[in-house]
């Protein structure tokens, strides 16, 4: 009886993960379709090479360099801003926390995860573009670095989460050893429990950067939404937030319209290549 319950979940598990394969193929190959109407008149190397977008003007001025250079910017902004605070999170929580705060602190970061990110868009606008026009006297708050700050917010999370889980295993695993050798603490945390999550600390950072890559409507409420070469103080577009932004407008069947999905496909193969390229580096960095 329990090999053949066994065997039946052992099924259900395969038939779900390639449920969930066959969907990811399924999305990319639509999404290609759409996007091979435009890429018959503009060539893929010119659509992510070129400097303009014009929906109005002729097919060469549909292009998206910066609207690609932009959707990385914010993101590693994020990135670099949101790691090493998720990670001494993640630390503090594990390793210096009593247990009934550490509940109360986690059950805070869950919620967190699952505010809607309109409203993280909605507080960055009038409260984060408003400090950097009024405080900073910057000549515009919609920039970069607003939207780098509204996403490293968002990406803590999922940082603290990851590696926290982690962290802590160590923790209980070698705090009973430390102490009967007379190790402090902090000698143990930086010796043993952070090279001993490098990867859940390599993991999160993969998760935040995919979920940083992928936002759309915070990033896109304090951004600015300009399709110029991003600057750290000005303003910049992301792929997401022009395809959100456009789709609407865009006749069904125009070149404009099969170039928003066009945008679409280069923000899926973005991502597959930096989650290619972090795998083959973790490989290789034996972490």
């Amino acid at each position: 009886m329990n090999n053949l319950q066994e065997r039946i979940f052992k099924i259900i598990i395969r038939l779900l993960t390639l449920f969930s394969l066959l969907l990811l193929a399924f999305i990319i190959i639509f999404i290609f379709r759409e996007s091979l109407v435009f890429f018959e008149v503009v060539p893929i190397y010119k659509f992510i090479s070129g400097t303009k977008w014009n929906p109005l003007g002729p097919p060469d001025q549909l292009s998206i360099l910066p609207i690609i250079l932009g959707t990385v910017y914010v993101s590693l902004v994020g990135i670099v801003l949101a790691l090493p605070i998720g990670v001494g999170t993640a630390v503090v929580l594990s390793s210096y926390v009593d247990e009934r705060p550490k509940r109360v602190i986690r059950s805070v970061v869950d919620i967190l995860a699952g505010i809607p990110s309109v409203i993280y868009g909605f507080v960055g606008l009038l409260v984060l573009v408003k400090f950097f026009e009024i405080k900073l006297f910057f000549p515009s708050g919609e920039s970069v670095l607003a939207g780098g700050i509204v996403l490293a917010v968002m990406m803590l999370p999922y940082i603290i989460s990851t590696c926290d889980e982690s962290m802590d295993k160590m923790y209980k695993e070698y705090s009973q050893y430390s102490q009967a050798l007379g190790v402090s603490k902090s000698y143990m945390v930086r010796k043993i429990v952070l090279p001993r999550s490098k990867k859940s600390i390599f993991a999160a950072t993969v998760l935040a950067l995919g979920r940083g890559m992928g936002e759309t409507m915070a990033v896109m409420m304090v951004i600015g939404n300009a399709p110029i070469m991003p600057k750290l103080l000005s303003k910049t577009q992301t792929i997401p937030s022009l395809i959100a932004l456009e789709m609407g407008m865009a006749e069904v069947g125009s070149l404009h319209y099969h170039a928003l999905f066009s945008g679409g496909f280069v923000l899926v193969i973005m991502l597959l290549i930096v989650n290619i390229l972090l795998y083959f580096i973790e490989n290789k960095m034996d972490i």
